[in-house]
């Protein structure tokens, strides 16, 4: 009976691992260009039908479609999209992929450094602590009332201007109950809480906070209308980890002045000075996501700007094999051998769909291979930007993650 349940337990493992091995090798969504022919090798043992008048409950239209073999699909000259209900043997209900058939893009690769400054929404509570009263006595006023990563939108009905502002109300507040307007999630909620007395006289309510972060990093591309993108992945506050809900922000013209390289278990950084000031912006950033951070550029900006556009690649064109990234290590952009060690293209973490190994020598030499500040550099395969460098592996800084730009340009 042991012999047959540990039988039966090893063959539901290996299941589990095929199913999971099948699962990632499809994924939940796939681009096409219009007036494209498409070859997809997906080699998983799956057939199904291509619905091409909706959902599979709304369609009248199918065609049926096998993934052991290669799949060709030809696209129309109009945007569209199709829903491939997918099978494992022709009866194990797996998943539903989405073909959307898309206009060509084509985006001008930057690989240049660029300084960051956001303002949140509110101030962000990073910390929820105690302090000692006048008497000695232990305060806590914000425990069970505020959390690490809410953001105080308003008090008593006015807006949170920024944190010098927020923290002068709750001084002039004498101690009185203060209503307060909390973004906690996607929620937004009312709480009451009442200030009390530090030991040196002013009113405080025990809690850390931040409005503003900045930084280095490298821009990614600028596109046909101006708008761009860098980073790769969010701006996240570095106490709670969360995604930084913002306000405003502004990118700035930087310079690199100096490099700490990586090595095995410490990660590198590449160390830039920025001038706050307002002739030397060169764009508004306007949203701040987990595929990264997106805005428009001005005049100055595309000035700095000499590239040409360069088409895109959907993440079915991506191979493993040899790559190149744009970085700016010594003033200019310049392009620096890599190696496409891995692909994911159904991984949920979607910073980290392409590995990458730096191999340029001469990078190496002046970094170490993957630094902080480098995330953003724009990736390029065969003549097509297919990502951006997002994440050093800290292990081995000579390798790192990178997100698809197929991904990145969908926020």
């Amino acid at each position: 009976m042991f012999l047959y349940m540990v039988m039966v337990l090893g063959i539901t493992g290996i299941c589990g691992l095929v199913y999971y091995s099948c699962w990632l090798r499809v994924p939940d969504s796939i681009r096409l260009y219009s007036n494209s022919r498409q070859n997809l090798e997906f080699k998983i043992p799956a057939s199904g039908k291509l619905y091409t008048g909706g959902t599979p409950k709304e369609a009248e239209d199918w065609l049926p479609v096998s993934l052991s073999q290669p799949l060709t699909i030809v696209a129309g000259e109009e945007a569209s999209s199709y829903v491939m209900d997918v099978r494992l043997l022709g009866f194990i209900p797996f998943k539903e992929v989405n073909i959307q058939v898309i206009d060509n893009m084509s985006i001008i690769p930057a690989g240049i450094p660029v300084g960051i400054y956001v303002k949140t929404e509110g101030v962000l509570v990073v910390g929820v602590g105690e302090f000692n009263g006048p008497d000695g006595i232990t305060c806590a006023p914000s425990k069970n009332i505020l959390r690490a990563g809410d953001y105080i939108l308003k008090v008593n009905g006015s807006q949170v201007e920024s944190k010098a502002a927020f923290m002068d109300s709750i001084r002039r507040s004498g101690g009185m109950e203060t209503i307060l307007e909390i973004k906690r999630g996607e929620e937004v909620i009312s709480q009451k809480i009442k200030p009390m007395l530090y030991e040196n006289g002013e009113y405080k309510l025990g809690i850390w906070i931040r409005d503003n972060a900045q930084g280095v990093g490298t821009l990614t591309y600028i596109d046909a209308d101006g708008g761009f993108g860098a980073l790769g992945h969010g701006i996240n506050d570095i106490d709670t980890s969360t995604l930084m809900k913002l306000e405003n922000g502004s990118l700035y013209a930087t310079e690199i002045v100096g490099v700490r390289k990586g090595v095995n278990g410490t990660p590198g950084e590449l160390t830039g000075i920025i001038d706050y000031d307002p002739n030397n912006q060169i764009g508004s950033i306007l949203s701040n996501t987990g595929k990264g951070i997106f805005g428009r550029g001005n005049d100055q900006l595309l000035r700095r700007i000499s590239a040409e556009p360069v088409p895109i690649a959907l993440k079915q064109e991506v191979v493993l094999g040899k790559a190149e990234i744009i970085c700016s290590i010594l003033g200019e952009p310049e392009t620096y051998e890599v190696e496409i060690t891995e692909l994911h293209l159904e991984k949920e973490d979607i910073n980290r769909g392409i590995v990458l190994k730096i191999t340029d020598s001469r990078l190496l030499e002046l970094t170490g291979g993957i630094v902080q500040g480098m995330s953003g550099s724009p990736i390029i395969q065969n003549g097509k930007v297919v990502g951006a460098v997002t994440h050093v592996l800290v292990r081995d800084s000579t390798c790192g993650y990178g997100i698809f730009i197929e991904t990145m340009l969908s926020h």
